[in-house]
Order: C-alpha cells, then structure tokens, then sequence
C-alpha cells in the first residue's frame, strides 16, 4: 500500500511496473526490518526511510526521457517526495538485495543492499525494464551496523559521476535525481576519528538491473545449488535472452563470457579516460558490465598508474590506476568459482578467462589507436610508440587529460611542443622537452605511414582524436567546489557542471575553467585527492 499523506498529484503516473525479481524470486520469510543472516532467499522486503523535508536539486532529463517521465520536474516537491523516500507508488514493491563479496581480496561473507532500495522495475514505451533503487534510503536487513543513509556530499558525487561516464561514453549506472533530505547525517569522512554532521541526501539510480557477481558468490558460498541455478536462469532470461538458444551448461558459459566481454569493454574505457574506481570489490561489479558503485573513484590527472584515490587502499594499492585490468580479470576468476556447479568444467571457464586478458588487448588497442587518431592499431609499431609515450608521460607530473586532448593540436608538419605545456603541472625539465619532441618526431612519422596510402587526412587524425579525448572530465576538485556550494544551499554550481560534462568532447568557449587542470590548493585537499569508501 502506497504511503499515506495529503492529496499527491502525481507526476509519475507513466511509470508502469513489471517487478519480475520479486515475482520470480524467492523472499525473505522475515518482513521485520533489523539486521540479520539472509538465507534462502534472493531480497528482503523493505520501506525506505522517510525524511524530514525532501528537496529535488538534481534532475537528468535524459534518465527521465528513458522512463517516459517529464523531461523537466514541474512538480518538484511530488518528485522529492517519491525519490526522497516518503511516499511509494501504487505498483512499486520496495526490495533490498542479498550478496556477498570479495572485498579487498578477502571473501567478507554476506554483504547486500545495506543502503540500496529497489523501488521497482519500470518498463517504458519501448519495453525496455529499468529498475529504480534509492541509495541513502535507510537502513536494511543487510545494513550491519550502518544508518543505510547517505550525506549530501558523496550522492553529489555519484550523481554527477554516473551521468558524467555516460556522455563520455563508458558503461554505467544512470542517476535520476538527487534529493537532499533536510536532516544531518554524521560521517567521519576520513576514517580519522573526526566524525561530524553533514546533510542527508538520497540518489536514485537506474539501470537494467543492479545484479553484482556477489549475489552469486553468496549463493555459492551457502551450497543453495538450486537457487543458484534458479538465479543464474533467472539473470539471463531478463537480461541476456538473447542467449536463449543456448541449452545446458552451454547456456551458462555463453553467459560467462558475455559478461567477461562486457566488463573487457568497461575497465578499457576507464583507461581510455584516465578514471579509476577505488574500490574493484566483487560486490561492485555488475553482471551487465556497467560501473557500479561511485564511491572513492577519482581521476587520473597527473599520469601515475600507481594512484589510487582510496585511502583504505593506500596501503597495498590493489585497486590502482594501472592494476584495473588484472583485478576485473581476478573478479571473473571469483564468478567462475560461484557458477562453477552450473558448467561442472574448470576448462571451458578457465578458456574464458585467458579470453578475457585478449578481449581487453584488442579493446584497449582499437581505443589507443583512436586516442592518436589512427584507424587502427599495428603492434610492430605502435607497441613501441605507446610504451615510449607512457614514460614520457610519467617522466613529469603530466596531466593526462589535457596532454591527449591537445596533442590534437600539435602540428605534426613543423613540430613545436607549446601546445602541450599546459598539460604540464610544473615547466618539463630539458632532458623532458627532448624526450617528448623525440617522440612527437616518432608519432609523425607513425601518422604519415597513413597519410601517404590516403587512410588518414590531418583533419580527420584531429577529429578521430578530439572523439576519444574528451576535453572535460568530472575531476576531483570540481566535485568538492560544486559540494561546497551545494553544502551552503547553492546549486547553480552542480547544475552548470551537470550540463558542461554534458557535452565532453566539445570545445565549448567560455566554460574553459571546468578543464583546467588541478589547482595546487587541490592538491592534498580531501575530497580532492584523499577520499574513502564514506565518499
């Protein structure tokens, strides 16, 4: 039954529900909210919290169109009211989901949705099922012994985040809307023994589904052998049927590799644009090869494939810059292991994991050629030319967003390297400066082996380059200014940068501070450069 309140015009009357989890899957017995072991079963049933005085400050018209909703939220406080938790809509069946998970390379049991709400799945005009889930909607089953809310500053973050990787074009979780709840949530954001209150705020992602590789670790780990082929049955007729065709352990291996393939795609677009995750657990990985989870995630500004923007992850680094390719490949391995009862083979799924180092090769490669602007990628050449370009790039504190943009603009005809000095933090030493004419000398010669068989004009090296290189990323530093406004009541800020990393690859004059690189101020700032899994 929806909430009880006063009169609702609503402006979500499109919404129509299929909710095919909670029609096919299994449910928790127990409808008591409180903490406990899951067994059995794939959800709880849980209401999200309601909250003193929802306000909508975020709205993407692009996620909205996609659920055949108002492009433009006419009916604000109607809105904040269903995505800020207070009200359920006829047709809605609110769920929090059960898995586990490897976290930091260490099986850490069962997880779940501690402060994820499915609302429910919609299906559009298209027939196309997209499922609501509040993040920072209250406490569930699976909330340990967290609040299951969420503060201002990190659903800022993901928000911008999550809409930011679409339009550059990596695989991702869409966000909706952000909604800050009028109550103080106290967080101690670096771990340090410093908690204080902050604003409460609720994100309301979509996706087609939010199913991880934990929820059939957990399964595995329990011995539910039926459930989990149920489950398994279950993921690939609502979101792989097209796999159908397949019969038996068939079925479930076509499977494993399509996900092997789709997460290839993901973490080789992350490096294409310098993002890093922070924290690569199992329990953030979507079976749909999307990312999932915009946590402690930051961007790789000046070129180290070392960082990693995690201070839980300081220490050993496991979820570094250049590590990422290595832990999705682990995390596979980990998936394998849970539907290992489903094949009965080590070899077939094990043939899918070497598959999966070559998968994101030849990715990475097509993606590595596009950011030089050539139309392919030739490994007796270019195989030199990138090793030789990533010890240029590490040679000097380089800020690799800019360095690839504007190499664009190097003339490759009369090479001059001033083009490329902004990119620098501080001016490049000489030994620097003859290195990287060296190379631009070696780049040239690369491009006229192009030009002269009439594969590649200069022009058309400009605009393949200027497609794969975005101009402006969501950086660090200009999350935590858009914070600190939005922490004062402003959002003019989070909503002119919503719109300007709507459009990554122009140019767009005017707006040229949002790609500057980091400030100095920024440089030891948290929220900038130090962030945690409270971020």
């Amino acid at each position: 039954m929806p909430c009880m309140g006063p009169p609702f015009a609503n402006p979500l009357a499109n919404l129509r529900f299929d909710n095919r989890y909670v029609r096919e899957l299994p449910a928790d017995p127990v409808t008591e909210n409180f903490r406990r072991q899951v067994a059995g079963a794939c959800y709880s049933r849980v209401r999200p919290t309601p909250v003193p005085a929802p306000t909508l400050v975020g709205w993407t018209p692009e996620v909205a169109a996609l659920l055949d909703l108002p492009t433009e939220p006419d009916d604000a406080d109607a809105l904040a009211e269903v995505f800020g938790g207070n009200r359920v809509l006829d047709g809605m069946d609110p769920i929090a989901t059960c898995y586990g998970g490897h976290q930091f390379g260490n099986w850490a049991g069962q997880l779940g949705d501690g402060r994820a709400i499915n609302l429910g799945e919609t299906v559009n005009r298209n027939r196309e099922h997209w499922t609501l889930q509040l993040k920072g909607a209250g406490p569930t089953p699976y909330s340990r012994g967290a609040d299951g809310l969420a503060v201002l500053r990190s659903s800022l973050r993901e928000f911008l985040c999550s809409e930011a990787m679409f339009h550059l074009g990596v695989p991702t979780t869409r966000a909706l809307s952000l909604v800050v709840t009028g109550e103080q949530v106290v967080r101690d954001i670096l771990y340090d023994g410093h908690p204080a209150a902050e604003p409460g705020a609720v994100v309301c992602r979509v996706a087609p589904s939010f199913t991880r590789f934990g929820h059939f670790e957990m399964l595995a780990a329990r011995q539910e052998a039926e459930l989990l082929r149920r489950f398994a049955d279950f993921t690939i007729a609502t979101n792989f049927p097209h796999l159908l065709v397949e019969e038996g352990k068939e079925r479930y291996l076509a499977w494993f590799r399509e996900v092997a393939e789709r997460t290839a795609e993901m973490v080789a677009h992350w490096m294409r644009v310098g993002f890093v995750h922070g924290v690569m657990n199992t329990d953030n990985m979507s079976i749909l090869g999307l990312t999932i989870d915009y946590g402690p995630y930051g961007w790789l500004e000046d070129y180290d494939p070392d960082w990693t923007p995690n201070t839980t992850d300081a220490a050993t680094r496991r979820y570094r810059f250049g590590q990422q390719p290595a832990v999705a490949q682990w995390n596979m391995l980990q998936l394998a292991r849970a539907i290992f009862p489903l094949v009965g083979e080590a070899e077939p799924l094990n043939e899918a994991l070497k598959r999966f180092a070559e998968w994101y090769r030849d990715l990475s490669r097509t993606m590595m050629a596009a950011k030089l602007g050539l139309p392919d990628y030739l490994p007796a050449q270019d195989d030199q030319l990138w090793t030789q370009l990533y010890a240029l790039l590490g040679a000097a504190e380089t800020d690799m967003t800019l360095f690839f943009r504007d190499l664009a603009r190097v003339d490759l005809q009369d090479i001059a390297i001033e083009p490329l000095l902004d990119a620098y933090y501080r001016p490049p030493e000489p030994s620097v400066r003859e290195r990287l004419v060296a190379w631009l000398e070696r780049y040239a010669a690369r491009v006229r082996m192009v030009v002269e068989i009439g594969e590649l004009t200069d022009d058309q090296r400009r605009r393949r380059m200027n497609a794969a290189n975005p101009r402006f990323v969501p950086r660090n530093y200009l999350a935590q200014l858009a914070i600190d406004k939005a922490e004062e009541g402003d959002y003019s800020l989070l909503r002119e940068l919503t719109e300007v990393l709507r459009h990554p690859y122009d140019e767009q004059p005017g707006k040229e501070r949002f790609a500057a690189k980091r400030p100095e101020w920024a440089r030891r700032r948290a929220g900038c450069s130090m962030l945690s899994c409270s971020s």
